[in-house]
């Protein structure tokens, strides 16, 4: 019977994967077979803290539901909690190791998607994307390979960076109907605005300006992170697979008239999935 639940819990985090964050499923697909589960788990439960706000609209409740994540990941013992994400994520972290610490740490960081205060600085920027994009790598990584893993700590940062700063400009649109702001003031202000008239859609030029400059920063991790991966060993490449598909989105943000301020930068399925099958089989080597 256990089996018969365990499996179910599988499909259920899976599907909760998939649904939520299509790319990294599909990255996690070419991970070996009995990673799988545990990358999964990982995905799901990002996606799960990250949409925190798409489902609690109201700050003070929203921190609570992520001081319940803190408190399921602190408790000891395998207790189940009932929760399909929640008790595979528990048995991935007591099956690797992984260090609770660097959970907490993403759940800290979390609290920010929870208000409408502007981002301060890229420094903070770059701060909020180590303890989360790059974090679920690096922990991504330790499931992979936990001998190899640590002596790629500071790539995993690069890579974070690169696509957390992405999937922001990706999600641009939402946020400023939100009211949100994940462009750092200190960039804001060299182009030539400010937090709340770039929410307002009045910055205009320098609203573009703004945006150029975000996507020169994405560049600039992806350019770090593309120079050393071709050291990166074979065990490792599903941890970074997610990467094979920021550069896409970037040019494609850059095109005429595909501002990430107008809409949302799509790639066609078969196009990610022609990025993701090159890159697991290639890595990052030059063509």
């Amino acid at each position: 019977m256990a089996g018969a639940s365990n499996m179910v819990t599988g499909d259920i985090v899976m599907d909760a994967a998939r649904a939520a964050d299509h790319d990294r499923y599909l990255s996690a697909l070419y991970a070996p077979a009995d990673k799988r589960d545990a990358l999964l788990a990982l995905y799901a439960f990002n996606a799960e803290i990250a949409g925190v706000r798409d489902r609690i609209h109201e700050p003070l409740p929203g921190e609570v539901r992520l001081q319940w994540w803190r408190d399921v990941i602190a408790a000891e013992g395998d207790t189940e909690t009932g929760h399909p994400t929640a008790d595979a994520l528990r048995a991935t972290i007591a099956a690797y190791h992984l260090p609770k610490a660097a959970f907490e740490n993403m759940l800290e960081a979390r609290i920010f998607d929870l208000y409408d205060d502007p981002m301060p600085s890229r420094t903070d920027l770059e701060g909020y994307c180590g303890e989360t994009a790059a974090a679920l790598i690096q922990l991504a990584a330790m499931v992979l390979d936990p001998a190899a893993a640590p002596g790629f700590a500071d790539l995993a940062g690069r890579a974070g960076c690169a696509q957390a700063i992405a999937g922001l400009l990706l999600l641009l649109p939402l946020h400023r109907r939100r009211g949100q702001c994940f462009v750092p003031a200190d960039i804001l202000a060299a182009a030539g605005t400010t937090p709340e008239e770039f929410v307002k859609s009045e910055g205009g030029a320098a609203a573009e300006r703004a945006v150029a400059a975000m996507i020169a920063l994405a560049r600039e991790h992806l350019n770090a992170f593309e120079k050393g991966a071709p050291t990166l060993p074979v065990s490792l490449r599903p941890a970074f697979l997610p990467l094979a598909l920021t550069r896409a989105y970037l040019d494609k943000m850059e095109k005429a008239g595909r501002s990430p301020l107008g809409g949302t930068a799509t790639l066609s399925t078969l196009r990610r999935h022609w990025l993701l099958l090159r890159h697991a089989m290639r890595g990052w080597t030059p063509l």
